[in-house]
């Protein structure tokens, strides 16, 4: 198995500044790998770290301790000493990001905060709206929303957005933060199959997903974070 991605040891701690310096552990000991065509699933309880982790890897949050090895165009990089600029280089092609929540931009439309991605990387205009649109439609993203910007979105709407600019690159790392938690039935299928393709491509996926029929329908194995804190191997 191609593996593009492995955590070792990796801890963190937020040190209230305002509170008298009082530290509160995220994670410890955290250590797992990625490969290619597979999805993991972070498992626990909420307030475990899961979400924090997601930032870790995507270079968000800084680590207290350990390494975050990416294969990245042939090297192994570690996102958790890198120069910032190569962590920009990192996310602009190897690792895609969904978060739960959109980064809504004041009139920029729908269209081209799913196509930016692609426009980063330099593909053209309306190859990269295209391919916006198509993934609007197959997530029933009603058409005359398209050309409007997002922040006046249901929170689903804005999801389905967020979704389609999450998955219009073919990064080889994606992670998913709750990618489903404000969508209908229907579309949380869409999601599911998305998913598929993209393990059937290559991708490495990681993500989080509280709905268990959605977390049965793409995960290949669990990862149990609460393990990492008892110091145990994680499932």
């Amino acid at each position: 198995m191609n593996t593009l991605l492995v955590a070792s040891d990796v801890q963190k701690t937020f040190i209230m500044h305002m509170r008298g310096g009082v530290e509160l552990p995220v994670v410890a000991n955290v250590s797992f790998s990625l490969t290619a065509g597979s999805c993991a699933v972070l498992g626990g309880p909420s307030g475990v770290g899961k979400s924090s982790i997601l930032k870790m890897l995507y270079g968000n949050y800084g680590t207290d301790s350990g390494q975050i090895l990416v294969s990245h165009h042939g090297r192994h990089i570690d996102v958790a000493s890198a120069d910032p600029r190569l962590v920009l280089e990192i996310r602009r092609d190897t690792i895609g990001y969904v978060s739960q929540f959109l980064r809504a931009v004041p009139r920029v439309s729908a269209l081209d905060v799913a196509a930016e991605p692609l426009l980063i990387r330099g593909v053209e205009r309306e190859v990269a709206r295209q391919r916006a649109a198509d993934l609007f439609a197959e997530l029933n993203l009603p058409e005359k929303l398209w050309s409007l910007p997002p922040a006046t979105f249901s929170g689903g709407e804005q999801q389905r957005v967020n979704i389609a600019r999450g998955f219009i690159t073919d990064h080889p790392i994606l992670l998913l933060d709750e990618p489903t938690a404000s969508l209908d039935a229907a579309n949380r299928e869409v999601v599911i199959d998305l998913i598929a393709r993209k393990k059937a491509d290559g991708a490495a996926l990681l993500g989080i997903f509280h709905d268990q029929d959605v977390r049965n329908a793409v995960a290949d194995h669990i990862i149990d974070v609460a393990a990492f804190a008892a110091g145990k191997s994680a499932a």
